[in-house]
């Protein structure tokens, strides 16, 4: 199922409810049928959803390095990781918080 985050100030943002759920949380947000980030929240929020993708890009350059195969040629670049889906929320939350906008959250 798929979730679309709006905002008058950019484009909407599609992601699958997992990952939204997953990036949700780090902001003390649930998915629901509906749902909102208000502009006073933000302010908060965006920190907190930066640090938490800083921390996921080490765990995941720590087990990149746990499970490296030298001179292994099988592409790693289709997965994609949480922290590089997580960058069209984290601008959208940016480009809002500058223009005093609220997200907005449908299922």
């Amino acid at each position: 199922m798929l979730v679309t985050f709006k905002c008058r100030s950019t484009s909407d943002v599609v992601m699958l409810r997992n990952l939204a759920q997953y990036l949700l949380r780090f902001i003390g947000k649930e998915v629901g049928a509906r749902g909102v980030i208000s502009h006073e929240e933000l302010g908060a929020a965006i920190p907190r959803l930066e640090r938490a993708i800083r921390e996921e890009a080490r765990t995941e350059a720590a087990l990149e390095s746990l499970h490296h195969v030298p001179n292994d040629h099988s592409s790693h670049e289709d997965d994609a990781a949480v922290t590089h889906r997580a960058w069209p929320l984290l601008d959208m939350m940016r480009e809002a918080h500058r223009q005093n906008d609220d997200i907005l959250w449908g299922l």
